[in-house]
């Protein structure tokens, strides 16, 4: 004898069982998708790109330091900087645009010209940082 509720929370229970089924094969795709892709937690590429930072930074700090160029105008010194650190920015851009997006590359530029702007700037004593 089966009680009339029991069949109702039978299919219930296949359907619910479906549900999970259904999330694991939704789940499974996006998983596999999660190495195609570097990550935070991928520490080597992680320490490479660091280290690619601080020598173009070193690079920049000591080229708008140098001597003669207190005189001249800090934007000039940073586009100057800029262009003499132009192999460390290189290896920046090469270490961390793998894809070789030239927006990618334009944009670690720009930021080389920013930074040495602000090495500039603050050389002078001009920089509120």
């Amino acid at each position: 004898m089966t009680w009339p509720g029991c069949e109702a929370i039978s299919r219930g229970l296949n359907r619910g069982r479906s549900m999970r089924i259904a999330a694991v094969l939704l789940a499974l795709p996006l998983a596999a998708c999660a190495g195609a892709y570097h990550t935070p937690s991928d520490g080597r590429l992680s320490s490479r790109i660091n280290e690619a930072y601080k020598e173009r930074d070193d690079c920049l700090a000591s080229n708008v330091s140098a001597d003669g160029t207190m005189t001249a105008d800090a934007v000039t010194v940073a586009r100057a900087a800029a262009m003499a650190c132009d192999a460390q920015t290189a290896k920046l851009i090469e270490t961390m645009n793998r894809d070789g997006d030239p927006r990618v590359a334009a944009r670690i530029r720009r930021d080389s010209e920013f930074r040495a702007l602000g090495y500039a700037l603050k050389a002078r004593g001009q920089a509120s940082n």
